[in-house]
């Protein structure tokens, strides 16, 4: 059976130059002439501990248990995560940098060992800042070339190997200082974001935090290639949800759920090649086991992506389902996607204000509060045409024109909800004793004041 090395970035979105952003990716866009580039990827939760747990469970997060993220208190069903079937197959598994499924992400050995990681590699990361991790990441990348070394040196492992090398970047905080190759001036932010000098500068730390993940993805790539692996190793690069700004990560338009999923098979018709079809996160697994020759447990949700791979063209699913639940407040809300149409529903009519609490914390966000985020609203229900409106910026609820499209939307989101026993259909979700969530009302994600809590 093929190995499987799964590599992936924090809060990166598609803002990377595979995906046709000038950013210092050159690895990645070399990796992509050797990969199935997926342009129409998505998560199914665009918060960190959620979206990886439904793509390693094959499940969605209201499945898994995984509601918020798992250093504030939220866990998942860890017998179902993708380590745990492939140490039932006979894979040796290994944990190098950052896992967000369990607890803290930092808890190295609780969270590989609950997890069920067979080894932890992971290098101590007590003596970094925030803002240092992505040196970090880069001392996680000199492990993984040692981990590979040994083991093409020690011939008596025989079994495949599942190995996740997960990134801090592109999380913020990012590096106090800019790259020097970096102009904060020419460094314009993807949309929705403003041109402004605040934004410039923001986005000027997002593009040296990709340039030093980039490095650590090619040293990694390199060094499969370099230890005789590469063409027994399925490679799966990805990351989690839309990048940390507002109106991108803990969002349901496409700057949140969209994300970027490359996946090299060796042999594969599609490597090189660009895939349009509509795929989900949840889709991974099945398409693993489809790839592994290993037999898919009854619980996934998702669709094998095996047949794109061996170059069909012919769609594999004719909509996705994403969903956001808590990250540091609650803000229960679905969105059904299909090729050309994506609806929304905000479930907490009380509260359709922007949820500030639920954008980190940035020179951008600052920007934006300064000229009244707090004042902008959401709407209950929304339909965006994404032909004409890629942004998703005109709501079309309401437009006649548009009245048997939205019954369709509303039908497909109402059967993913009873298919997959939505828990949202019984009503707004209470807070359990445990989980941290912030008050609504909150305007800080950092806050540290009892106050703002629940």
């Amino acid at each position: 059976m093929k190995n499987v090395l799964y590599i992936h970035t924090h809060d990166s979105g598609r803002i990377l130059s595979p995906y046709g952003y000038k950013t210092p990716t050159p690895k990645m866009e070399d990796f992509a002439g050797e990969a199935a580039v997926f342009r129409n990827a998505y998560c199914a939760g665009p918060t960190c501990s959620p979206s990886r747990a439904a793509m390693l469970t094959g499940t969605y997060p209201h499945q898994t248990g995984m509601l918020g993220l798992a250093q504030r208190g939220f866990s998942m069903d860890c017998s179902r995560h993708l380590v745990q079937y492939l140490n039932r197959n006979g894979y040796d598994t290994a944990l190098c940098g950052i896992q967000h499924e369990v607890g803290w992400y930092l808890d190295l050995e609780n969270g590989a060992r609950r997890i069920g990681y067979k080894e932890e590699l992971t290098c101590d990361s007590s003596g970094f800042r925030q803002e240092d991790l992505v040196k970090w990441d880069q001392e996680n990348a000199q492990q993984v070339c040692r981990w590979l070394q040994n083991r093409r040196q020690n011939q008596d492992k025989r079994n495949p190997f599942f190995l996740s090398y997960g990134m801090y970047a592109t999380h913020r905080r990012f590096p106090d200082q800019i790259d020097p190759e970096i102009r904060p001036d020419l460094a314009v932010p993807p949309y929705p974001i403003p041109d402004s000098r605040e934004t410039r500068r923001d986005f000027a730390g997002f593009l040296t935090s990709v340039k030093s993940a980039d490095q650590c993805f090619g040293q990694v790539i390199d060094c499969v290639k370099k230890e005789g692996f590469w063409e027994d190793t399925i490679v799966l690069f990805t990351t989690d949800h839309g990048i940390a700004n507002p109106f991108s990560k803990c969002t349901l338009f496409d700057s949140g759920i969209g994300v970027a999923l490359m996946i090299r098979v060796p042999g594969a018709k599609a490597n090189g090649a660009v895939i349009d079809s509509l795929v989900s996160h949840v889709d991974v697994f099945p398409t693993l086991c489809d790839l592994l020759g290993l037999e898919k447990p009854d619980y996934l949700e998702g669709v094998s992506l095996a047949s794109l791979l061996n170059g069909e063209e012919e769609p594999v699913r004719q909509d996705i389902f994403a969903e956001i639940n808590f990250h540091t407040s609650y803000e229960p809300a679905r969105c059904v996607r299909t090729e050309r149409y994506k609806y929304i529903r905000y479930y907490d009519a009380s509260f359709l204000k922007i949820n500030q609490s639920n954008i980190d914390e940035s020179l951008t966000k600052d920007y934006l509060m300064e000229r009244g985020l707090s004042n902008r609203k959401k709407d209950e229900e929304a339909l965006y045409d994404l032909v004409y409106d890629p942004g998703e910026r005109k709501n079309l609820a309401e437009d006649a024109e548009y009245g048997q499209v939205l019954a369709d939307m509303r039908q497909r989101l109402k059967e993913y909800e009873e298919k997959t026993e939505d828990p949202i259909r019984e009503g707004l979700m209470a807070v359990k004793p445990g989980w941290k969530v912030n008050r609504k009302e909150c305007q800080k994600a950092s806050s540290q004041n009892p106050e703002d809590y629940m």
